[in-house]
């Protein structure tokens, strides 16, 4: 069963708890979305709420998908850049599908959605992002057409002795 995604949803309770629970089960699942497992909900509350921040300020716009149960199962945050001269793109932040949903297709079917939904904003000609070198990511977002434009070596430290590249990735929507 497909998932239904929706742009720009109602900022309720209910979104709220299950976008937390999805972050924290992704992120102690061992999924490379900004923690290092083991986190809490406590933890990740915050970084929404500056997600949140984002929206209300007009600068990010939330795409979720559902399960058939209703459930939050996968998002994506579209972030507006605001430096002037680049402007014809935006970031994909916190892109994550719930590990019960793993294998299904769901990560392609929200990188689509996302691809989408940019394509409806005016005056947006790509989307970029960056991910977490050494777990596969670069070759699933190259599944999706994305490709890798730059590589910072040992970006990101994953723990003392442990260091990450920061791909940075890139798709056209023209």
């Amino acid at each position: 069963m497909p998932l239904t995604f929706t742009l720009d949803p109602a900022v309720t309770p209910t979104l709220r708890d299950g976008l937390i629970d999805l972050w924290a089960d992704v992120s102690n699942a061992g999924g490379a979305v900004g923690f290092v497992p083991p986190v809490s909900r406590e933890e990740i509350r915050p970084e929404l709420v500056k997600h949140f921040v984002a929206m209300s300020e007009e600068r990010a716009r939330l795409l979720v998908g559902h399960d058939e149960e209703g459930r939050v199962a996968a998002t994506a945050f579209l972030t507006f850049n605001t430096h002037r001269l680049m402007t014809h793109w935006l970031w994909l932040y916190t892109v994550m599908v719930h590990p019960r949903h793993q294998g299904k297709g769901y990560g392609h079917d929200l990188l689509a959605a996302a691809a989408d939904a940019a394509r409806t904003l005016d005056g947006i000609e790509a989307i970029r992002l960056t991910c977490r070198g050494g777990l596969g990511l670069e070759r699933f977002y190259g599944s999706c057409g994305y490709k890798e434009v730059g590589r910072i070596p040992g970006a990101i430290r994953v723990a003392p002795d442990e260091d990450r590249d920061d791909v940075v990735m890139l798709l056209p929507l023209t």
